[in-house]
């Protein structure tokens, strides 16, 4: 299966060594707007593949997607002095048009994988811009809070002493500051949590369950801060949403996703959990919420529905 990779910066290039390494696709092409950039990434991350299993990776243009099975959309601009985020936003609309535009017009069943932040709003955008080229919005697929639930997994997973393959918790909403981390129903090889802590006797209060929430919601904050950017965590989710859709694994991931309806709040793209396959978004899966995660819930989609108000009625 061949994935192509728009956009060659940290993300994507990050992502294209990560799905290398996880052995998920065969063919990786790199598309950038930089065409040094994304011969050298190419160039770096193929002297790797002789240490893991056989990839052509190579970077191209758009022609060289007519086979591909996926698009990874890592593309974007960046803010500028003096710009304001609407002004960010339309800027970045106008990247996503032409990626589609571009891609559709050699691969039109192709399924677009949207990494660029802010990637709720962003893939809103580019679900609306699909349907003008009659792209179901099952083939729009937000990495949304991929990352920030492998973040609460892996946070929890090392306070109570398990793989955190094997802690099932979700964080839904926005892929922001208003997400929501699902504490009702976290489970432990489907022990749910309360019950595992308490046979296990192990510590678990208030303030154990605050320092994990922050270290989910601030992780980008903190690793900004010290090294200016993020990439291997959200290549991870990259790479395992590739193998999901190249391999028709039946994946359930919390991707970001158009709505219908979020607790009366219409028409907003945010992330549940979704069985993921070969057709891309095979539809949201039911999860059984608190009041006060519903609350949370809506009060996050309010936020990214008036952000996607503020760039449609520019």
């Amino acid at each position: 299966m061949k994935v192509g990779i728009i956009g060659s910066g940290m993300v994507g290039a990050t992502s294209a060594y990560a799905i290398m390494m996880r052995k998920a696709a065969s063919d990786i092409v790199l598309i950038d707007a930089n065409q040094k950039r994304a011969v050298a990434e190419a160039q770096d991350i193929m002297h790797a593949v002789p240490f893991v299993a056989a990839t052509d990776i190579y970077a191209g243009s758009y022609h060289d997607l007519k086979d591909a099975k996926v698009v990874v959309i890592a593309a974007g601009a960046n803010q500028k002095p003096g710009e304001t985020r609407l002004m960010l936003m339309e800027k970045n609309a106008s990247i996503m048009r032409d990626i589609i535009s571009k891609t559709v017009e050699v691969n039109p069943n192709v399924i677009f994988l949207v990494a660029t932040n802010p990637v709720d709003i962003i893939t809103h955008i580019c679900i609306s811009t699909a349907k003008e080229f009659g792209i179901p919005s099952t083939r729009i697929i937000g990495s949304g809070t991929t990352l920030d639930t492998a973040r609460f997994r892996s946070l929890l997973g090392n306070h109570i002493g398990v793989d955190p393959q094997h802690v099932h918790a979700y964080v839904i909403g926005e892929h922001g500051d208003s997400e929501v981390l699902c504490w009702s129903n976290v489970d432990i090889g489907g022990v749910p949590l309360e019950d595992f802590i308490a046979h296990r006797n192990i510590e678990f209060n208030e303030e154990i369950k605050n320092k994990i929430d922050d270290g989910v919601r601030n992780a980008a904050y903190k690793i900004i801060e010290g090294k200016g950017s993020t990439y291997y965590g959200v290549a991870g989710a990259i790479a395992k949403l590739v193998e999901a859709i190249n391999r028709d694994n039946r994946a359930v991931l919390t991707i970001s996703a158009l709505k219908d309806d979020i607790e009366g709040i219409k028409n907003v793209t945010l992330s549940l959990p979704h069985l993921i396959g070969g057709e891309g978004d095979l539809g949201v899966l039911p999860i059984k919420l608190s009041v006060k995660e519903k609350m949370l819930l809506k009060n996050s989609a309010e936020i990214i529905r008036s952000k996607i108000d503020e760039y449609e009625k520019k």
